[in-house]
């Protein structure tokens, strides 16, 4: 039997993860007035000595944590089925990668290449796996969703780029609706509002 105590608390993390990070971004790029999103990898924003870097930097750090959170809601809200929880295993990874993104920064290299690049392949995978999850349950908006905005930001990076700030920020974007929306359907579980 599913807790839903645990997956409504993990469902408010999901929420609120995806706009943390954006405030870090923002507040990274604010700080960063050299920042082009023509000629830069948002990673670059953590790569000077400032203190935009550590803004940057620990902000990631943080906004992984909070996905950690998220990913135990996803394990609890899968139990019983191995694609979905499987699923949730390549979120806590993606949850881990954003992390050493933030700790393995840009200056880094070649590590902060394969962290970035895990980030951003996992992340898509476990909404894709998810939205199996939820096309099993008949769960058909959230199947849309999860399977939709997992192509976007896959689909995103075949496009020509002068840099990769922008398909970067866009893959994020689109994976963060996907979590702030399943995030809010698990968070309203707690009362039974939501039944899928």
């Amino acid at each position: 039997m599913m807790n839903l105590k645990v997956i409504g608390l993990a469902g408010f993390f999901g929420i609120v993860a995806p706009l943390f990070g954006l405030l870090i971004i923002i507040s990274s790029i604010l700080l960063a007035p050299w920042f082009s999103w023509t000629g830069n990898a948002l990673s670059d924003l953590g790569g000077t000595n400032g203190f935009g870097a550590v803004v940057f930097n620990s902000g990631l750090a943080m906004t992984g944590a909070l996905m950690m959170m998220f990913s135990t809601g996803l394990f609890e809200l899968t139990k019983g089925d191995v694609v979905g929880q499987v699923g949730s295993v390549v979120y806590l990874l993606s949850a881990i990668l954003l992390i050493a993104i933030g700790v393995v920064n840009i200056t880094i290299e070649p590590w902060h290449l394969y962290v970035s690049i895990g980030f951003f392949v996992a992340l898509p995978l476990s909404a894709i796996l998810t939205g199996i999850f939820c096309f099993r349950k008949k769960m058909r908006f959230y199947t849309l969703l999860s399977l939709g905005t997992a192509v976007l930001a896959a689909v995103i990076w075949i496009l020509p780029w002068s840099a990769v700030a922008i398909p970067e920020a866009l893959s994020v974007a689109y994976l963060g609706v996907w979590q702030i929306l399943l995030g809010y359907w698990m968070y309203k579980r707690v009362d039974g509002k939501s039944e899928g």
